[in-house]
């Protein structure tokens, strides 16, 4: 364990930092697994080089704890899956943020890696793929406040010691991936509906993601803005179509988009009066109709030079 970082995760409760936590754990990094309300899995938690830290974003006083004796810290945590997400994500994805960073930088932490989308730029395509900017202007408010998170951190950092790195994922597929196995339970139900127009999507399996991920964790010459995904962008419909025939099921029916805004607009209705979770929101549609790609070429020469599932047809079998 000595020859490892120390590594906080927030969000390990979470899906993806879920996953990287167990990766790292059993590869006997030391982590500092920092959740709110939702309790770590006993797998992780009686692990002998994992340390829970319970702490809130949104109340600095508790972060001081959670981020002491940190090299690296990981940031996934946010609030997903609520209705109205244009009511808090400026807050929970910006200000929350903030509070992090501030505890990172009175810390002494080395190196914050954030999580990111390649959204962020807006619309990118094949042929015009996202490549790093900072200054785009996407229309889904979930895109807008993480690019505002990656404003701050690269602001912040010239001014104190620490690595600001932003790891810009493609969609993560395979089994255990929360997006998927939503697809595959409506799939099995005959739900699962997609938009006629078609949507570019960049992929990225969840063990290159995992690779990606501890790499920019320990190198040291890592930094700055990284667009992780495969070989080969496809649709999302022929995303879907393809999961669906590995599964053995009825591929996604093709529905005017207005009939998915109508879906999601009662599925925020309904969550916003039982205040409960909601799976489908009209900001989740807005993000995904934007075709988004990276220009992932930095990140095969600096971060992970060869993939484990280069393209879809050779990650299938991740999916079952």
């Amino acid at each position: 364990m000595a020859d490892h970082p120390t590594v906080l995760i927030t969000g390990a409760a979470g899906n993806l930092g879920g996953f990287l936590a167990r990766y790292l754990q059993s590869k006997g990094y030391p982590l500092q697994l920092m959740y709110h309300k939702t309790p770590l899995g006993e797998d992780l938690t009686e692990a002998p080089n994992v340390t829970p830290v319970q702490a809130d974003l949104a109340k600095p006083e508790t972060l001081e704890a959670a981020v002491r004796g940190a090299d690296v810290v990981v940031h996934f945590a946010g609030v997903l899956f609520a209705p109205r997400p244009e009511k808090f994500l400026f807050e929970t994805n910006t200000r929350w943020f903030a509070n992090l960073l501030e505890a990172c930088v009175q810390a002494r932490v080395d190196r914050v890696v954030l999580i990111s989308f390649p959204h962020v730029e807006g619309e990118t395509t094949v042929d015009a793929p996202a490549t790093g900017r900072l200054d785009a202007e996407p229309i889904s408010v979930h895109a807008r406040t993480r690019l505002e998170e990656e404003r701050l951190l690269f602001e912040r950092a010239p001014a104190c010691s620490i690595t600001p790195l932003v790891l810009r994922l493609g969609m993560v597929y395979g089994r255990g991936i929360l997006m998927i196995d939503a697809a595959r339970w409506l799939a099995e139900h005959r739900l699962l509906a997609v938009w006629n127009e078609p949507t570019w999507i960049h992929l990225l399996s969840t063990a290159d993601f995992l690779a990606a991920t501890e790499a920019a964790i320990t190198l040291p010459e890592a930094r700055g803005i990284y667009h992780v995904g495969d070989e080969q962008p496809i649709t999302l419909q022929e995303f879907l179509t393809e999961a669906c025939h590995t599964w053995q099921l009825r591929p996604p029916r093709r529905v005017p988009i207005w009939m998915i805004y109508v879906a999601a607009t009662l599925c925020e209705l309904i969550a916003f009066v039982m205040n409960t979770r909601s799976p489908l929101t009209r900001d989740f549609i807005r993000i995904g109709r934007v075709s988004y790609v990276g220009d992932t070429r930095r990140a095969r020469e600096e971060l992970i030079p060869s993939l484990q599932y280069p393209t879809l047809s050779s990650g299938t079998s991740t999916l079952l």
